[in-house]
């Protein structure tokens, strides 16, 4: 499957020089719409974030009447242009539009599309049950078999017989009826080459000329949250076979990893205080447990080091904190001023959103901030890791445009409010794959990245040679 979207966006960009695409920007009728920041009518605007991978996506808009109705949808554009091609991306169960009917700014709408009886969408769901046999439950980690569900994605690249000038707006009709199964609608694009448009991935060309990543042996444990030390020179990881979760360690002897040993001080000294979020020269922040609510308490715990050991040092609290899950993932800057946590609330933008908040003089930390709709989408963003630029961030998100399911995305922070960020840049087919790909941490000494990738129900530590040059701005 790398393989192929890899094809698409290089024809992608291509493209990109020989026709001018446009994606719906704003709305201007409907017929239905389910409302909610997840599967809304304002999920259809924009580019594509649930292609190429397509599947079911919290990013596409889902109609009311899905299993057997028909729908419309109209949608603007920025500028006028002339079009010849109309593309709808179904993400699910595609082959259901029926009419295409544009408006050249006389207020009227022309068909200038319908399917015939022996039209065809071209769809390509081979290898996405194969690819997402599996997911990582966000709750407690752990690995799930997903349910199986009817997908079928494809494009309907609409060609149209004559281009139409100084087109301004699109009226798509839909015929649900005409495909089994649940539907979702992605994206609307327009073009004025006959050229089929196709979906995206935002990476670089740097990313994939990366070697393979490849996977340590770690026997018959699965881990989960690597961790290294500033140093490079030992790795952390929670470990989950076992009804209680555990914290293991690696040390590199001669450039290579030793055999795993479980910690055997205060890092395992908690039934759920189990996964390691920092580990400096003399402090450390553990988290993984339920949070009590209404008391400011998140779940987290920093330890201080005695000598070769970890001791308990404090609860880190956030004023009013909230969560719609029982635990959360987080990234904290070197100087425990600023920390990032990937949670869900009633201000995200759709399911776990990336937060940040500043300590206070109390050693508390104040109300949690939406890191804002660039860097968060109606899908899931957790996983966060800050470089130590604290400008550069890692994480793990299944809301943009990618390889399989959860992706690792780089995005950089454009000012000091901790709420301007770059657009995500996916971390490319050289470190994502079809699976599960998440829990970045980037050893900057050694200038490797590690993550967690499912296989086949289990998960694995992958790790990469990645040059701190391709991945930070410094």
């Amino acid at each position: 499957m790398k393989s192929k979207l890899l094809i698409i966006s290089l024809i992608l960009a291509w493209n990109a020089h020989a026709q001018q695409v446009q994606w719906a920007s704003k709305l201007i009728k409907f017929s239905s719409d389910l409302g909610g920041k997840q599967n809304g009518i304002k999920r259809i605007l924009g580019k594509p974030d649930a292609f190429p991978q397509a599947g079911p996506s919290a990013n596409a808009w889902m109609p009311k009447k899905a299993l057997d109705g028909s729908e419309t949808v109209e949608v603007g554009f920025e500028k006028p242009q002339t079009v010849r091609q109309v593309a709808v991306f179904e993400n699910m169960n595609a082959g259901c539009v029926t009419r295409i009917a544009v408006d050249d700014g006389s207020g009227k709408y022309k068909t200038v599309w319908t399917r015939n009886i022996n039209w065809k969408t071209d769809v390509y769901a081979a290898t996405f049950q194969a690819d997402r046999r599996y997911y990582y439950n966000r709750k407690r980690r752990r690995i799930q078999t997903a349910p199986d569900v009817d997908v079928n994605p494809g494009v309907e690249n609409a060609i149209l017989e004559q281009p139409v000038n100084n087109v301004v707006a699109v009226r798509i009709e839909f015929n649900f009826a005409l495909v089994p199964g649940q539907k979702q609608v992605d994206a609307i694009g327009i073009s004025d080459a006959g050229v089929p448009i196709v979906a995206t991935i935002n990476t670089t060309p740097a990313f994939e000329n990366l070697h393979p990543a490849e996977s340590l042996n770690l026997g018959t444990l699965l881990p989960a949250n690597p961790l290294v030390t500033d140093e490079g020179n030992k790795m952390y990881f929670t470990e989950f076979t076992n009804a209680k979760e555990v914290i293991y360690s690696c040390v590199k002897e001669n450039g290579k990893w030793s055999e795993p040993t479980m910690e055997m001080n205060a890092l395992n000294d908690d039934d759920q205080l189990n996964y390691l979020y920092a580990a400096r020269g003399d402090w450390a922040l553990k988290g993984g447990k339920s949070y009590n609510r209404g008391t400011g308490e998140t779940g987290y715990m920093f330890y201080h080091r005695n000598g070769e050991a970890f001791e308990p040092s404090g609860v880190l609290k956030v004023a009013a904190y909230n969560n719609y899950d029982d635990t959360s993932e987080a990234s904290i800057t070197a100087d425990a001023k600023t920390i990032v946590m990937g949670i869900e609330t009633d201000m995200t933008q759709g399911g776990a959103d990336l937060y940040f908040s500043n300590r206070k003089e109390d050693g508390s930390y104040g109300f949690l901030q939406n890191m804002g709709k660039v860097i968060n989408s109606a899908g899931e963003e957790s996983m966060p890791r800050l470089l130590s630029d604290n400008k550069t961030m890692l994480f793990s998100s299944n809301g943009f445009s990618g390889y399989g399911d959860y992706d690792i995305y780089v995005s950089y922070r454009l000012d000091d409010s901790w709420k301007n960020w770059s657009e995500p840049v996916n971390l490319g087919s050289k470190i994502n794959s079809g699976s599960f790909d998440g829990s970045p941490w980037y050893d900057e000494k050694n200038e490797e990245l590690f993550f967690i990738r499912t296989v086949d129900g289990k998960t694995f530590i992958y790790h990469v040679r990645l040059p701190k040059s391709q991945l930070m701005k410094v």
